[in-house]
């Protein structure tokens, strides 16, 4: 008997390979590999028209835009953060000698709930970094009300917000900062990559500055940079990709669509609805279980899908507060985070990509509905 095939929970998107060989045979040509060539270049310039930003700086990963941009704006102190997210978010403040100071979320979707900033603000405060979880856009307006009452800077953490848009204005303009992540589980990647998007050319220029070691020219050093820069073969097949994103979202639109439907009336599973006025980018399709409507726990169905090789992921769990860095944090403690555990507890992210087939996804849809 064939063994079952396993359903990964994503899968890359990955542009024709005949069509990247000419790429690679250029840069061959060039024999200029990093260090801002001539394809870092025409993918900074393709991203700010395709995004809709007007600056934007590539890195080699997600993590070190975000450790730049507080750099950049010479964040210290307290930084009021979620504790729903990957660590990555809290990492950044953590390396910078910043204090995280957790809030809770709203219980819809997911993100840092307003309401709850204002009250965790102290004299050390100096900025707030939101999250926009699965793509979902946050309350960027009373984010930014806050903010501009108290005197602090935004940086928005919009790994997952590629192309999300809120009434054809990309989300990624809010705050004074947002960053994202191409990694390969993205909607859009360039296998690991990231990138920073920032409001002015001084600004840029202080960023690409820090992602160089600080050198503003051969024997001038500026800043006390690090090494974040992406290299040219990633830039190429980042501006490859940027052809196939497009059909790559509108496929995971439809899986959405599907998974809907086939979810819907499911007693005790819910799942997020699309936003008005809004283009999502459907990275990922959550789903909660409520143990005693569903007669079943989280667990209980995370690893039954699994037993059946359907790797979904419980994505966040545990919260980035639970984790032993953070876990001491007067902000950390549980009763203070009811929202965040409820969702961390209950969330399992299905599988979500543009390749996934009818079929896998009934089979999942009828698995669950077992």
């Amino acid at each position: 008997m064939s063994e079952k095939k396993t359903v990964t929970v994503t899968s890359p998107l990955l542009p024709p390979l005949e069509e990247f060989i000419p790429y690679l045979k250029d840069i061959w040509d060039r024999k200029w590999l990093t260090n801002n060539g001539y394809y870092h270049k025409e993918l900074e310039a393709a991203l700010c028209k395709y995004l809709k930003v007007p600056y934007i700086s590539l890195f080699t990963n997600g993590t070190l835009p975000l450790m730049c941009a507080l750099q950049a704006l010479r964040i210290t102190g307290e930084v009021i953060t979620t504790p729903y997210s990957f660590v990555a978010t809290t990492h950044s403040l953590w390396w910078n000698g910043i204090k995280p100071v957790f809030v809770d979320i709203d219980d819809k979707t997911g993100n840092i709930d307003p309401d709850k900033i204002e009250a965790a603000i102290t004299p050390k405060t100096t900025a707030i970094m939101p999250v926009h979880v699965y793509g979902k856009p946050c309350d960027t307006k009373r984010i930014q009300e806050i903010a501009d009452k108290y005197g602090l800077k935004v940086i928005y953490d919009a790994a997952h917000a590629f192309a999300v848009e809120v009434n054809g204005e990309s989300v990624l303009n809010a705050g004074d900062m947002s960053t994202l992540s191409f990694h390969a589980t993205k909607v859009y990647n360039t296998v690991e990559g990231g990138a920073l998007i920032c409001h002015d050319e001084k600004t840029k220029q202080r960023i690409d500055y820090l992602k160089n070691f600080g050198f503003a020219g051969e024997t001038t050093v500026v800043a006390p940079g690090i090494n974040g820069k992406m290299d040219e073969i990633r830039s190429a097949y980042g501006l490859l990709n940027l052809k196939y994103v497009d059909s790559a979202i509108e496929a995971r639109h439809q899986v959405a669509i599907k998974y809907r439907k086939g979810l819907k009336g499911i007693p005790g599973i819910s799942y997020m609805e699309d936003m008005p006025g809004v283009r999502h980018n459907y990275s990922y399709f959550p789903i909660f279980v409520d143990a005693e409507k569903y007669g079943m726990t989280r667990d209980e169905l995370y690893f039954k899908m699994k037993e059946q090789n359907i790797l979904g992921r419980r994505y966040f769990y545990p919260l980035i507060s639970e984790f032993s860095t953070y876990r001491g944090l007067e902000s950390a403690k549980p009763e203070l985070l009811p929202n965040a555990h409820k969702m961390a507890d209950s969330v399992i992210c299905l599988p979500m990509h543009h390749a996934i087939s009818e079929s896998t996804i009934n089979q999942i849809v009828q698995l669950i509905n077992k």
